[in-house]
């Protein structure tokens, strides 16, 4: 049995007081929170153990099925009520996003907006059903969910950081059974405030220890992480729990407990952090990573590099700062009505610089921005404008409660201070596009409202009611039923469509180092374009998997499949440069030079400056036979300064393949100048063409080769020697 917990009372007379209520027991809560209460503890503490399906994927569909099986039960058991449901102004918030979601179907990208209106559509419903479900006897419920979900999510990322467990394929370790580290830090430090709300409510003194040893191991395992944003959230936690514990001391509980348990109960938070914090990692690939072997250590080290000013240069923060930049350039472009709901990914390469190619980003790593842009000033704006303006104007009502209402303010605290700590991580992530944060953002939201209206604030927007008769409860039975099909329809679909993605690509990629002998090649080839075929014929908008596919063909020569693999992608996501380049690419060595043409046009439409695309200029002009042309241009572009590596090389291909000596000896004298640690192979190079029957110089020849031997690093030596030609190698 899980242990009680006092906690507000969100039906009946506002008045009543605390000690009078009746005491929580398990048996009396109701269907739909038990149901909200196990989808939060089943959503951080589950994990797919294969790779054929992603891990928020599997999250979503829990908090999908989750909330309707909730709501379902919700209307079932209010089928025959007359009384009117609760209704708060927050509810208008998702829903005011959903129907611009629905609008924007029509104009904008149509898949990725009908994504968007799903995921608010979800979230407007457990909002909704929260604030009607949620009371003082079956709270408790949700927030152990919440509680022993975030415990064991813990669970798997320490055995990560502590032993390399690999149980759930992910990134960088340790992420649980997320995807990504971040993800779990940003779930794990908005579910800690209940955590923290628990452990100063429990009833029953023996319990606190064990409690306050989970509190400290969730703070602990956040820190294994190095998520910055979320170790900032968390110090900033730690003044929040301080300021609300003391204020609210009475209320909690805290009040009651003897000097020697506060002194105990601190003791355990302090050395299960200690403790805890300073085990080592046993994680080889975290310890290469060199920012700390400990969890204390990895935490310190994570926050105080955000001084460095070379992690604004060079690390993370650099790369978040060019999206930044973008999405800012994106919303000042579409200032009313935005691009459209999750249309962020498509339009972002159309406001990033020559310079910079993040295109494999499908989200701003900022929340606001990536609203704002998507959604506009009118409809996003508002949108932050009335959250932010309510969790101000909660903040302030909870502060100044009195009397009995008082009772309430703890976890109204708590909760603003995990709704504080989600808009924290939102400035550097992107939180509200996950399942799992998703989830308790709504709650969160939810159990204000819920608060609110037992408070009966004045103002129909807190404290609204909606009138209701039974055969409305039936038509939303008949509605979450149809509902409830169309999601188990619609995961079994995304599943399909991932693992037939994921094996293509596995597939593929073996391709990459066939063996001589290896007689599977040609059937692993065909399974592969068999399974995207399959996947792209159920989601043709994958592009995160799609484009994965297409790399090892590409790589392996294998361009006639590669181009319709990448058509498939550039039809979903056309201002992507990468995609357009590789089909360009692609259909020149196919000889289909008209396609080829139409590609590169749309090459120039993005990035007409970038050196890349002055390089595959070349290289269509050089495959249509207009060599002289390509020279022509190579040459120019050198004499300007305006090349790179990639045009380098094609420039001494293009005079080896042409046998314009003059033009490929250029090349190679710029390669070894531009990127000395290439000198011994551009040396190496350059000896071969001039001890070629064209040049016949054997002086010039000699030199370069020794050149490069001195160029070689002292354990190659040996082997250079063995490469140069015999007449050469003994007079070196």
């Amino acid at each position: 049995m899980l242990p009680p917990v006092n906690t507000l009372d969100l039906t009946g007379d506002p008045l009543r007081s605390m000690a009078t209520a009746p005491k929580w027991h398990p048996q009396a809560t109701n269907g739909p929170a038990a149901v909200l209460g196990l989808m939060m503890f089943l959503l951080p503490t589950l994990g797919v153990p294969h790779e054929l399906m992603l891990q928020d994927t599997l999250k979503s569909a829990i908090v999908a099925f989750g909330v309707l099986l909730a709501a379902l039960l919700f209307f079932w058991q209010q089928r025959h009520r007359t009384e009117p449901m609760r209704w708060h102004g927050l509810v208008w918030l998702p829903l005011v996003l959903l129907l611009y979601a629905l609008g924007s179907m029509v104009w904008s990208h149509s898949y990725l907006a009908g994504v968007e209106a799903i995921r608010w559509f979800v979230l407007s419903l457990l909002l909704w059903v929260g604030q009607n479900t949620l009371t003082r006897l079956n709270l408790p419920l949700l927030l152990w969910g919440v509680h022993w979900g975030a415990v064991l999510a813990s669970v798997w990322a320490a055995l990560q950081f502590w032993l390399d467990i690999r149980l759930f394929p992910q990134g960088a370790s340790p992420a649980s059974t997320f995807i990504n580290r971040n993800f779990f830090a940003e779930y794990a430090v908005c579910a800690l405030p209940f955590s923290v709300y628990l452990l100063a409510t429990l009833g029953r003194p023996r319990w606190l220890i064990w409690q306050a040893m989970t509190v400290g191991f969730i703070a602990v395992a956040i820190m294994m992480t190095g998520t910055r944003s979320a170790l900032l959230a968390l110090l900033l936690q730690c003044v929040v729990f301080a300021i609300i514990g003391f204020r609210y001391r009475q209320q909690l509980g805290i009040g009651q407990w003897s000097r020697s348990r506060q002194v105990q109960v601190g003791l355990v938070l302090m050395l299960t952090v200690l403790g805890l914090g300073s085990i080592p990692s046993g994680n080889a690939r975290i310890l290469t990573e060199h920012s700390g072997s400990a969890a204390l250590q990895r935490g310190y080290l994570r926050v105080s590099s955000m001084v460095n000013a070379k992690a604004y240069t060079e690390g993370s923060f650099s790369i978040r700062a060019v999206l930044w930049k973008a999405s800012a350039r994106m919303m000042l472009a579409h200032p009313l009505t935005g691009v459209g709901a999750g249309a962020w990914e498509v339009q972002i390469p159309l406001y990033q610089g020559a310079a910079h190619s993040l295109e494999a980003d499908y989200f701003a790593h900022n929340e606001f921005l990536q609203l704002l842009s998507e959604y506009g000033c009118v409809v996003g704006g508002l949108f932050l404008a009335v959250l932010f303006a309510y969790l101000l104007q909660a903040a302030s009502k909870t502060w100044s409660l009195a009397g009995a209402d008082v009772e309430q303010a703890p976890l109204r605290g708590m909760v603003l201070g995990s709704l504080l700590t989600l808009l924290i991580v939102s400035s550097a992530g992107f939180a509200w596009h996950l399942a799992a944060t998703g989830a308790l953002f709504a709650l969160c939201l939810a159990i204000l409202a819920a608060s609110d209206a037992q408070l009966a604030f004045p103002g129909s927007f807190f404290a609204a009611t909606l009138r209701w008769h039974p055969n409305w409860s039936l038509a939303m039975l008949c509605g979450l039923a149809g509902c409830t099909l169309l999601a188990a329809f619609v995961t079994h679909q995304a599943a399909c469509a991932e693992r037939s993605l994921v094996q293509a690509i596995v597939l593929a990629d073996s391709l990459r180092h066939p063996h001589a002998d290896d007689a599977s090649i040609i059937d692993r080839r065909t399974r592969a374009l068999e399974a995207v075929r399959a996947g792209i014929a159920i989601n043709p908008h994958y592009r995160k998997l799609t484009a994965e596919v297409a790399e090892p063909f590409a790589a392996g020569g294998d361009w006639a499949n590669a181009v319709w693999i990448l058509a498939s992608v550039a039809a979903s996501r056309p201002h992507v440069y990468a995609i357009w380049s590789g089909l360009a690419t692609g259909y020149a060595q196919l000889g289909r030079h008209d396609q080829a043409r139409q590609a590169f046009v749309q090459v120039q439409r993005l990035k007409p400056d970038a050196i890349s695309t002055l390089t595959l200029e070349l290289i269509l002009l050089a495959s249509q036979g207009q060599t002289d042309k390509a020279t022509e241009l190579i040459n120019s572009h050198f004499d300007q300064g305006r090349f790179d590596y990639d045009m380098v090389q094609s420039g001494y291909a293009l005079g080896y393949q042409t046998g314009n000596w003059s033009l490929a000896i250029r090349a190679l004298t710029l390669r070894m100048t531009t990127w000395p640690e290439h000198a011994p192979d551009a040396f190496f190079r350059l000896g071969q063409l001039y001890s070629s029957p064209s040049l016949h110089d054997d002086a010039k020849a000699l030199a370069a080769f020794r050149l490069g031997l001195a160029a070689v690093p002292a354990a190659q030596k040996d082997n250079y020697r063995s490469q140069v030609p015999a007449k050469f190698r003994s007079q070196m």
